[in-house]
């Protein structure tokens, strides 16, 4: 073990704790001591059928109460899987127990909410991170580089980005991101969000001053309510950059982000998650970058880094001030897509009649 390395907890059994789960172990930097569910035997068969794949040399303990989670002395971190809906709670709770908190997306389910549980996290001098695998990407590290260099891109003028999949025909009813109540932004919380935050990587965090969001699709869950399956936006950011992007529960499978600028362009043809089989990381005005051998995952990144600031001292902000962007950009794409008005991002966002 080296300094840096936390024990963690995890609150919930949700499918994206399997991949999570394999880069907690990979990263080198944490120790998974215990995951809980609202039911103990779930939790237990939840651990051994992950445990068989991807071993940790301890078993992590199985907890049938969130609550034991939190309250146990020996977790120094938790990582908060559960659906939006119930989100706020379980990171208030933490935070108030001294424990950091990696946070699924989206973080909330509004702005306000996600302000009230950043300041519960800085009270408690907590780190907070969303999980945004991509930010771990050491391909952003260069892809920064060539958009700063002024000649490769030059001054952007324009941004596009689409993240979609194609869920079954009946994925509102049967999965949890067609619950509204659980899940209330469907497809622009869960996929959108990337796009989002590419854009906003690219602007080197500069918010728009204003988005026109259409949701294309809505889909009846059977519980009397309908989820988002389909939603686009245009936004408008300063100095004439614009930018627009398309996800999707309905379209194939896709996640790229093109970034176009006065002297060329910079295209991510997986710009979320590393595509197996994909034979290149970018392209830049169609030269192509050959894929790189990565090391090791990206979630295992995310992990290393999380330690590496939980474990530093003072705790670094920019990782909040980054998820608030997002939430704030999200909400504002929601209030467009249901008023059917252009929103003019303030704080909190506005509607005007377009």
């Amino acid at each position: 073990m080296n300094p840096s390395t936390l024990r963690w907890g995890i609150l919930s059994t949700a499918r994206i704790v399997r991949k999570n789960w394999q880069g907690m172990r990979d990263s080198g930097a944490a120790t998974l001591v215990a995951l809980a569910s609202r039911d103990l035997e779930k939790a237990r068969a939840f651990i051994d059928g992950i445990q068989a794949e991807f071993p940790w040399p301890e078993k992590p303990t199985a907890l049938g109460s969130y609550q034991d989670l939190l309250d146990s002395p020996d977790i120094g971190a938790v990582y908060i899987p559960l659906p939006t809906g119930v989100r706020k709670e379980w990171v208030m709770r933490a935070a108030s127990t001294g424990k950091h908190v990696l946070c699924e997306k989206p973080c909330a389910v509004s702005a306000t909410e996600l302000r009230e549980m950043l300041a519960c996290c800085e009270e408690n001098n907590v780190l907070f991170m969303d999980g945004v695998m991509f930010m771990h990407d050491p391909r952003y590290v260069r892809l920064r580089e060539i958009l700063d260099d002024d000649v490769s891109v030059g001054p952007l003028k324009r941004l596009t980005s689409v993240f979609s999949f194609g869920g079954s025909e009946d994925f509102a009813k049967t999965d949890i991101r067609g619950q509204v109540g659980l899940e209330p932004t469907g497809c622009l919380g869960d996929l959108g969000w990337y796009c989002l935050r590419g854009m906003l990587w690219a602007m080197n965090w500069e918010l728009p001053t204003q988005v026109t969001g259409r949701i294309l699709t809505e889909i009846a869950n059977g519980g009397g309510e309908s989820a988002i399956m389909e939603f686009s936006a245009e936004l408008d950011f300063p100095n004439g950059v614009t930018g627009a992007f398309y996800c999707s529960f309905l379209a194939p499978n896709q996640m790229w982000l093109n970034l176009s600028g006065t002297a060329g362009y910079l295209r991510i043809p997986d710009f979320v998650v590393p595509a197996t089989g994909n034979d290149v990381d970018w392209e830049t005005n169609y030269l192509r970058q050959p894929r790189a051998i990565a090391t090791r995952s990206i979630e295992a990144n995310m992990f290393a880094r999380f330690a590496a600031d939980a474990t530093a001292g003072a705790l670094d902000p920019r990782w909040a001030e980054i998820a608030l962007k997002t939430q704030i950009l999200l909400d504002a794409c929601l209030l467009s897509g249901r008023t059917n008005r252009v929103v003019t991002l303030e704080t909190p966002p506005s509607a005007e009649t377009t």
